[in-house]
C-alpha cells in the first residue's frame, strides 16, 4: 500500500481504533468464551457478559456430565445462590464453560475436578446440542459417567450435592425445582436408567 493511500484511510481508522483500545479496556478482567458454529468450529471469542446479554446470543461451547451410581442413581448439584443464572436451583452433576483454546475433553475434566473434586472417570458422549434460553444461546456437550466416587462440592459454584433417584426426579418435573435445561436433557435422554 502507498503512503498517499494510507493518509487517506487514517481518518477514518482513528475513531475505529479508539473504540476497539475501549472495548479491550472495558472487557480487559472478563472471562471470554470461544465463539462457535452448530458443528463447534470455532469462529470468534466474546467476553462473558456479551455472550450472557440476552441480545447477542452468541453460541458458545459448554460441557456436562451426568454423574451415577451403580444404583442408578443421578447426582445433582444446587447452584449457589451467588450465580448469574438460575441461582438455587437443582441441576446437571458437572456444568461449565469451555475456555478459549481447550479441548472438549479438557473441559470436563477440569469442571469434574473444580466443582466436584472428582477424578480419574471414564466420560461417555451422550450428545451435542443447542440450548437457547432467555439470557443465552449454548452449545452443549453432554457425558454421563459411574462412579462410586463422593463428590466433594466447591462451596462457591454450588450450595450442595446428592444423589437421587429417577423416579424422585420424575415426581419433581416441572415444579421450578430444577434448571429448565436439566429437565430437558433428563426428558429427552436421561430418563432410562443407563445401567439396564
Amino acid at each position: 500500500m502507498n503512503l498517499s493511500r494510507l493518509k487517506k484511510m487514517l481518518p477514518g481508522l482513528v475513531p475505529l481504533l479508539r473504540n476497539i483500545r475501549l472495548k479491550n479496556r472495558r472487557y480487559k478482567n472478563e472471562e471470554w468464551f470461544p465463539v462457535v458454529n452448530k458443528n463447534g468450529k470455532v469462529t470468534g471469542k466474546a467476553p462473558r457478559s456479551v455472550c450472557h446479554d440476552g441480545k447477542s446470543f452468541l453460541l458458545h461451547p459448554v460441557v456436562h456430565l451426568h454423574i451415577f451410581n451403580r444404583s442408578g442413581k443421578l447426582y445433582l448439584q444446587k447452584r449457589s445462590m451467588k450465580k448469574d443464572t438460575q441461582p438455587g436451583k437443582w441441576d446437571t452433576s458437572v456444568g461449565g464453560h469451555i475456555g478459549i483454546g481447550e479441548a472438549v475433553a479438557e473441559a470436563l475434566i477440569r469442571e469434574t475436578r473444580e466443582e466436584l473434586g472428582l477424578n480419574g472417570f471414564t466420560p461417555h458422549f451422550l450428545r451435542s446440542y443447542v440450548w437457547e434460553s432467555s439470557r443465552e444461546r449454548e452449545l452443549v456437550n453432554s457425558f454421563s459417567t459411574v462412579t462410586e466416587k463422593i463428590p466433594v462440592i466447591d462451596r462457591d459454584e454450588i450450595d450442595e450435592g446428592r444423589f437421587w433417584s429417577l423416579q424422585e426426579i420424575r415426581n419433581n418435573l416441572g415444579k421450578a425445582i430444577f434448571t429448565p435445561n436439566f429437565e430437558h436433557e433428563f426428558r429427552n435422554f436421561l430418563n432410562l436408567n443407563i445401567l439396564d
